[in-house]
Parts: C-alpha cells; sequence; structure tokens
C-alpha cells in the first residue's frame, strides 16, 4: 500500500471498483502503477514528430533567417496548433536529452553513448521507465522510425524487436538493408559528395572534421529528392502505418517518426540549387564570429576554456566555408519540411489528420556559426538548449497558438500520456502541456541544465531565471568555476556575469542556485564547489562540509 500512496492514489476508503481501475506496467510485481481517466472515452492516435538538433534561426519568429526558410508544412502545423516559442532541453546532446523526453525526468546521465569511456552510464537500462510503456499497456498500439540513440536493450524490450531504427548518433546508410532496398527499387545509386563541407585542423591547412554537403550519385547522376533517407523514413511510416490501420482499424496508434537531419554531415539533394543562391545572398555570418575571428579564434573574455576546445575540433576559419555551413542547416531542413509534408499528405489522404494528436519537437540547438562553432556541445550557450515543441490537438481544438513562457522536455511525457487518457504518474517531473494549450497556465518552470562529457569533458550546472523582464541562461562550470549569464532572447552570445553593473544580479542568482543545489541531494555534487567559487556571495558554511554524516541518496 505503501507504493500506491507515493504515486498519489488513496489507500484507505476506495472500494472494490476504484482499486480495479489501478494498472501496473509488471502486474506480477506490481511495478509502474497508473491509472486511466475515468471520463475519458475516445483515444487519438498521436504521431510525434522530430528532428535531431535545430538552430533557433530555423524556427524563431524574432531571428532574422526564419524570414528566409521555405518550411510550409511545419508552418501549417504550427497555424493549426499551440507553438511553444520558449522550450529548453536539459542536456545539449542527442542521448541524455532523449532520455529525459522518454522518462519524463531529469537525464539519468551525461553522454552520448558513442563517446563514454569506461565507468559511465550511457544508456538507458531495462529498470529505467519510459512512457510509451504506458501507452502499450494501456492498448496503445507502438510504431517506430529513425534513430532511438539510448540503448537498443530498453527500446527493443518496449518497442519489440520489428521495429525500425538504430542506435547510433548518425544513419546507417549504408548498412539500412531496407534503404538499400528503396534504392534499388527507384535505380538511385548511393550518396557522394559534391560539395563538401568541412573544419580545417589546428594547423588551418590540413582538412578536419567533414559536416556533410551537396550530394549526388555515385555516377554523377543527381540524387532525387525522393531518394533522400529522410524520404524513406517518411514512406517507411507511410506504409507502417497503412498497415496497421489495415489490420487493426479500431487500435490507437502511437507513432514516432525521427528524423536526424538536420544534424551535420548535411546531404542535401538535388532541386535545391536555386534556393542555395537566394539564401547566399541573404546569410550573414553572426557578430560573434567576427567576435573570436578578432582574437584569432582563441579564448574571449567571459569564456571558459571548454570554447576555444571546440573551436578547433570544428576548425571553422574560413568564412565560405562557415556560411555554407549555415546555408547547408537551413536548406537540410527544408528537405525534411518536404518529407513531413509526405507524411502529413497521407494522414489527410486517409481522414487521419483531424482526428489525431500531432507533435513536432528537436532534441536540442544547434550553434549555427555562433562563436564560430558548429553543433553543440557541453557548455552553456541557450541556442543549443533551446528547441520548438508545436502541438496540434484533434480536429484543430488549440485555443491558444503561441505560448512565450517556459516550457520543458520534460513536459513531453506527460503531456503524451495526458492525451491518451493516462493520468501522468507523479514521478515525472514535468508537467501536461495539454491545459496550456487550452489557455491555462503553467507552473514556474524549475529545470536544470547540465553538461558532460562530449568532444570535451566539461561538468556543469545551469538554471534560468526571468528578473526584471530579462529570461536569463546561468551556467556553472565545475572544474573551473568559471560562470556565465546570458540574455536568452538575444541573438549574440554574451557573458554578462561579471558585467560592472550586474552585482546585485550576480548575488541575487548565486543565492538562488546555492538553495537550489541544496534543495536536491542530486545536484549536491556541483554544490561542494560552487560555495567555494562563489564564497565571498553566500553565508559562511556552518554544516558538515565533508559530509561525514552522508546524506541519503534517493
Amino acid at each position: 500500500m505503501v507504493c500506491l500512496m507515493s504515486f498519489g492514489f488513496q489507500s484507505h476508503g476506495q472500494d472494490q471498483a476504484e482499486k480495479r481501475e489501478l494498472n501496473y506496467l509488471n502486474v506480477r510485481k506490481g511495478l509502474g502503477p497508473f491509472q486511466q481517466k475515468a471520463d475519458f472515452k475516445d483515444r487519438p492516435d498521436i504521431y510525434v514528430i522530430t528532428v535531431d538538433m535545430l538552430s533557433p534561426d530555423v524556427y524563431l519568429p524574432s531571428r532574422e533567417l526564419k524570414k528566409h526558410i521555405n518550411t510550409p508544412h511545419l508552418d501549417e502545423l504550427a497555424k493549426s496548433g499551440t507553438v511553444f516559442n520558449k522550450a529548453f532541453s536539459t542536456s545539449p546532446l542527442c542521448g541524455p536529452s532523449r532520455a529525459t523526453i522518454l522518462t519524463g525526468r531529469h537525464q539519468p546521465y551525461l553522454t552520448n553513448g558513442d563517446r563514454a569511456p569506461l565507468g559511465m552510464k550511457r544508456n538507458l537500462s531495462e529498470q529505467d521507465i519510459i512512457f510509451p510503456e504506458y501507452l502499450k499497456k494501456s492498448g496503445y498500439e507502438l510504431k517506430h522510425i529513425g534513430k532511438w540513440h539510448v540503448g537498443a536493450e530498453k527500446f527493443v524490450q518496449t518497442f519489440g524487436e520489428s521495429q525500425h531504427g538504430w542506435d547510433r548518433w548518425a544513419p546507417p546508410l549504408g548498412e539500412d538493408e531496407l534503404y538499400v532496398a528503396y534504392l534499388n527499387e527507384k535505380k538511385v545509386k548511393p550518396q557522394k559528395y559534391s560539395k563538401e563541407i568541412y573544419g580545417m585542423q589546428y594547423d588551418r591547412q590540413t582538412k578536419g572534421n567533414s559536416l556533410g554537403g551537396w550530394i549526388v550519385q555515385q555516377d554523377d547522376q543527381p540524387f532525387p529528392l525522393e531518394a533522400h533517407y529522410s524520404f524513406f523514413l517518411a514512406e517507411l511510416a507511410k506504409q507502417r502505418l497503412d498497415h496497421l490501420k489495415q489490420n487493426n482499424p479500431e487500435k490507437p496508434v502511437f507513432l514516432q517518426l525521427e528524423f536526424f537531419d538536420p544534424h551535420q554531415p548535411y546531404s542535401i539533394p538535388s532541386g535545391f540549387e536555386e534556393r542555395y543562391e537566394v539564401l547566399k545572398k541573404v546569410v550573414q555570418l553572426p557578430s560573434s564570429y567576427q567576435r573570436v575571428r578578432d582574437s584569432d579564434f582563441n579564448q574571449i573574455q567571459g569564456e571558459n576554456d571548454i570554447y576555444e576546445l571546440y573551436r578547433q575540433y570544428w576548425g571553422l576559419y574560413d568564412q565560405e566555408m562557415l556560411k555554407d555551413y549555415i546555408i547547408g542547416h537551413l536548406l537540410q531542413m527544408e528537405v525534411v519540411d518536404k518529407a513531413v509534408g509526405l507524411f502529413f499528405d497521407y494522414l489527410k489522404e486517409n481522414e487521419l489528420w483531424d482526428h489525431s494528436v500531432i507533435i513536432f519537437y528537436a532534441d536540442h540547438g544547434d550553434m549555427n556559426g555562433r562563436l564560430g562553432m558548429a553543433d553543440k556541445g557541453v557548455y552553456f550557450q541557450p541556442d543549443i538548449f533551446r528547441l520548438p515543441i508545436y502541438i496540434k490537438e484533434p480536429h484543430n481544438s488549440n485555443k491558444v497558438n503561441v505560448v512565450d513562457s517556459p516550457v520543458s522536455t520534460l513536459d513531453i511525457a506527460p503531456t503524451i500520456l495526458d492525451y491518451s487518457g493516462i493520468i501522468p504518474p507523479e514521478h515525472m517531473e514535468g508537467e501536461s502541456l495539454a491545459p496550456v494549450v487550452k489557455g491555462n497556465k503553467r507552473s514556474k518552470l524549475h529545470h536544470v541544465f547540465q553538461t558532460g562529457w562530449h568532444v570535451g569533458v566539461n561538468y556543469g550546472f545551469g538554471y534560468q531565471f526571468q528578473v526584471d523582464q530579462v529570461h536569463w541562461l546561468y551556467g556553472y562550470n565545475l572544474s573551473t568555476g568559471t560562470q556565465e549569464l546570458y540574455d536568452i532572447d538575444a541573438d549574440t552570445q554574451i557573458n554578462h556575469f561579471d558585467d560592472v553593473d550586474k552585482e546585485e544580479l550576480r548575488k541575487y542568482i548565486i543565492n538562488e542556485v546555492a538553495k537550489i543545489m541544496q534543495a536536491d541531494n542530486r545536484w549536491l555534487g556541483y554544490w561542494a564547489s560552487f560555495r567555494l567559487h562563489n564564497a565571498s556571495y553566500l553565508p559562511i558554511a556552518t554544516d558538515d562540509m565533508q559530509m561525514f554524516k552522508p546524506k541519503k541518496l534517493n
């Protein structure tokens, strides 16, 4: 009975009918209790469309480049539903971010599996509970297409071994037998680069990391859009959904279509030549790029050491090459949009669009050239923690079209469960956004940002604050003690932490972060050094600093 009380269910005064309403993911062991809404009748199909990482340049109305990108199908989804303009990931890395989304809790590990050294957790375990398990147990048919990147064991345990997917950071273009057969059917040869984007190594002469580029077939013939891997994923989603609807037309469906794009390395097919010329005329290099050029790509004022390391890793010293990277990000998203349109057309043609919940989001953001960097990393920049969330309800019943208050990837799992008729379990740390779509307010966002192990190693703790109408992202770098403070809504990355006029703001934020770290034993590992780096702002410690009596870790 203790287990039931911990999940918010009454242990006394229940009649037998009420007790039968309690379900379990594992009935034999009494694990994973959950409850379905008593008055919930029509269970909608739920379609989740995701991209791997996305710069705010692509979707944020305040960004200049948003005016020039062509994404009509995602724009249609935005107009048909609710757009959350200020959504954040708990992690800037795809593996940990996906773990947060699936569990509805802060990520249980801080590195992508591909880069994790011995001794580090890098995937979800079979004991971790993820939201699709509740959907499956309550009668939903699960379908998945594309990347998963949280460990094969948990994925297969939940979705089954017959699903399509791959547990790595980049798509297995030559190893995906279904894709190879798809190309053969279309009589298209595998891709190669006709124009490649790449950085330079530290000598600034030797070719460095490939960032992808424009593709043709192996025989130099144009590579058609319909043969692109993102198109293949959309076609596969149509095929799997069509088969399900023919065999089980009454069964509700949860289908997740995960696009790798617009993650680098880019693979831009034929047909975008004119778009390239148009974008080349309007794309400007970020002002922060000129700042790092002026420093000869060395550390600039207010930066943690990790930034210089990442700039060496990407080696974006050539301005034209960086401009192509930015254009490539936009064009790759235009490719995704056309693939999304293929899937949306199928839903409309089969009268599924109006009766479905459709959710679109990204894992995290992309620097897109800012500070001379591509991709993402283990540092504190608003653009790599920021992402879009779009939600369309059945029959386009949304009451609010744009939400500017902060929300989180922690909210995705509770939201999906809420729409499926399942009461979100109390162990999930986010909130359902379904009431927000109807016009209610989300409670104040309590969401910790963490960095960890990637190209470089930088363990850090971050938090977001709204003070005097300004929304700030604060980051504490554990090893160096460097502290960062950014205006989330600004287009340029300037660390304001040491600004002369920010003394009162500094004191306020440091003391608030101290409370957060001490209130939750998951963050105590940061507290030991944070209190020393900020001793002048904090009261003299009188507690057990060495933890002779360790706090119990849950």
